[in-house]
């Protein structure tokens, strides 16, 4: 394997050292070309591996021909960022219908099908794994684990086996694409847990930065894992784990002392969204516009949720609570409509297909209730809907809905902010998602007290314009200095720093406290 770097040329302070004045650090990001002046300044653009379950891009056969499809929001963005020197790598699961025909012998996408300076190096799975690997562990058993609500995980030996090979394939796949002995690789998620620990046994020297986006369940609730031992090990075979909160990076800590010989760096590094470069005012008519497209009645005032319609989003909760709503305050019947689109995701599950009958049937219900022929309390779009639509709902709606009942952080809740540059709206925030500990100036609820969401929706519909800006310019300055390119910027720097002082100081993979917590 040829060698192109030393690690000798890397910074040498680590996290809680100030770096020298003259050099770019995490906390000066803000963009792409911050991070790319860091990743120059860091020296590690040439053999940067990201490997994730998802794809940046799919491939589909149309009468048209073969059209690619990007998926909306600030990670793909900010991960293409990393990836912008040639040599990068790009490594998923191909899941498209005209994902094969796109790739070479090799299994790269072909440069005519990807915009892009980077390699995307795609892995093909077959029914079985899809259905143990990714529907079943990662989506039946640890993600119900990793969330509290009132579905239980389901854990199947054969589903774990399907995990672990499917894992050690995407391991094998970032070995054959390292370009070093000393790569730099930002593994994506719960459903790559052993990723680490398989790659360093063939790449000792790999700066590997693993970051979990969903919670991280207490010690107690992962010790229903079965696995709990092997999924631990593979994430501490990690430089840096990244977690979304401090809670969620104390979870891991206890967690850990079952697994003394880890060496990873543990922190919260709480993931953003891109702050738009430029955004005009919105334009007078847009809500009349988001009004026509959506077939709500003209002039009713707007509240909006943007969901994936899973049972972790609180829907279901939110539906009642705008149902006591409009009991308690018959004055705002005809004067207010609710519009929750709610993208379908991991249908093949049964409490997905459950979580879905369940939000239409309210919808219904309250429809039938209090709606009548010119207005609909509720228009349910139960779809997909691309990102240029969805800002245009942030930005035509009074009131932004977010009541999951647990969210490892919720971009939702940023992207709102982002979007309001005119300093109107208002933010019903749950606090049981990851972005309430920064958004504090959001009306925050408890995401199953009914009651108390109907009342935080009424406050919100009520808010005067100079305690909505007052509040939104609170929040802006927050996620316009917190962005996603600083996200992976800390990530790289701490996980670059801490393997050249490792490898300064030949430190042990029984890494001491003194980085490990």
């Amino acid at each position: 394997m040829r060698v192109r770097g030393n690690p000798a040329h890397l910074p040498t302070h680590l996290p809680d050292q100030k770096p020298p004045a003259s050099l770019l650090t995490a906390s000066d990001v803000r963009d792409s070309a911050d991070l790319a002046r860091l990743l120059e300044q860091l020296g590690c653009g040439d053999d940067l591996i990201v490997v994730s379950n998802r794809a940046p891009c799919i491939h589909s056969h149309t009468p048209d021909g073969i059209k690619a499809q990007r998926p909306a929001g600030g990670l793909v963005t900010a991960l293409e960022a990393v990836l912008a020197a040639e040599g990068g790598c790009w490594i998923a699961h191909g899941s498209g219908d005209a994902d094969r025909a796109t790739c070479d012998e090799h299994d790269h996408v072909r440069k005519e099908h990807l915009d892009a300076p980077y390699r995307l190096r795609r892995l093909w799975l077959d029914q079985d794994e899809v259905a143990g690997y990714y529907e079943g562990l990662s989506n039946e058993g640890l993600w119900p684990l990793c969330h509290r609500t009132d579905v239980e995980p389901t854990f199947r030996a054969a589903d774990w086996d399907h995990y672990v090979r499917v894992n050690r394939r995407f391991a094998e796949a970032v070995v054959a694409e390292a370009a070093t002995a000393r790569p730099v690789v930002l593994v994506q998620d719960y459903h790559l847990a052993l990723v680490p620990q398989m790659v360093r046994e063939h790449l000792p020297e790999a700066v590997i930065v693993l970051f979990w986006h969903i919670p991280f369940p207490a010690p107690q609730r992962l010790a229903r894992l079965p696995w709990r031992d092997q999924v631990m090990a593979g994430l501490l075979a990690s430089t840096v784990v990244g977690l979304q909160t401090p809670a969620d990076a104390a979870n891991f800590k206890q967690a850990r002392s079952a697994a003394p010989n880890g060496g990873a760096y543990v922190d919260a590094y709480p993931i953003s969204i891109r702050w738009p470069a430029r955004q005009e005012l919105p334009a007078p008519g847009l809500g009349d516009d988001v009004r026509r497209r959506f077939g709500i009645a003209p002039g009713v005032r707007l509240l909006v949720g943007i969901d994936r319609m899973d049972y972790t989003k609180g829907i279901p909760e939110r539906l009642q609570a705008f149902e006591l709503l409009l009991e308690q305050r018959p004055e705002l019947l005809g004067q207010v409509t609710l519009l929750q689109i709610g993208a379908p995701c991991r249908g093949a599950l049964p409490t997905y297909q459950e979580i879905a009958r369940q939000v239409k049937a309210l919808t219904a219900r309250i429809n039938e209730r209090f709606g009548n022929g010119s207005w609909q309390p509720v228009v349910l779009h139960a779809a997909s809907a691309n990102a240029a639509t969805v800002t245009d709902c942030y930005r035509a709606s009074d009131v932004c809905l977010v009541t999951s009942l647990h969210d490892g952080m919720n971009l939702v809740a940023k992207e709102f902010v982002a979007a309001r540059n005119d300093l109107r709206g208002a933010l019903v925030l749950s606090r049981q998602a990851g972005a309430a500990a920064e958004l504090e100036q959001a009306l925050l609820v408890e995401p199953r007290d009914i009651a108390g969401i109907a009342r935080a929706i009424g406050r919100a519909l009520d808010m005067p314009l100079q305690e909505q800006a007052t509040r939104m310019r609170a929040m802006r300055a927050v996620v316009s200095q917190s962005t996603v390119f600083g996200w992976a910027a800390r990530l790289l720097e701490d996980g670059l720093r801490i393997a050249a002082a490792r490898s300064r100081r030949q430190v042990p993979a029984r890494l001491g406290q003194r980085y490990a917590a």
